[in-house]
């Protein structure tokens, strides 16, 4: 039986929770990833915690925020003047908004606060700043 070595395709089951217990992702409604170990297609603390296993190993694994998402960052927040978004536009914390910028560029954000003359939007991973724990169980290795 192959292990998982650097090269391989590996086909996973996981469960992603955060440090109070609540699950982020499952791959129970989904079905099994494939990832390619060393493609970057995952963590690379993720890749290496998957190095030697086996088809049918089980392996609990905890991610800091910085082999994860990294830190939460101030600079990731904007703050822009209300009267910058339509004044029939409904805005509401947590909702996804993709932002153009001059250069051509566009990034999604979400929505951290609004008040009357203010809104501040967050381009961090919903999940920076987050220890993520994953239950890994490899369904095969090729």
């Amino acid at each position: 039986m192959p292990e998982v070595k650097p090269g391989s395709t590996v086909t996973l089951h996981y469960i992603g929770t955060l440090e109070n217990g609540r699950i982020f992702h499952s791959t129970e409604e989904s079905g099994p990833l494939t990832v390619s170990i060393g493609a970057g297609e995952v963590f690379a603390a993720l890749e290496q915690a998957l190095l030697g296993m086996r088809a049918g190993e089980v392996k609990n694994i905890v991610l800091s925020a910085a082999d994860a998402y990294g830190p939460r960052l101030e600079e990731n927040l904007l703050r822009l003047p209300r009267t910058l978004f339509p004044a029939d536009k409904s805005l509401s914390v947590g909702q996804k908004l993709s932002i153009d910028f001059r250069d051509g560029t566009a990034q999604v954000m979400h929505v951290a606060a609004v008040s009357e003359t203010e809104v501040t939007l967050d381009a961090n991973h919903p999940l920076a700043g987050c220890e993520l724990t994953f239950a890994l169980k490899v369904v095969g290795v090729e």
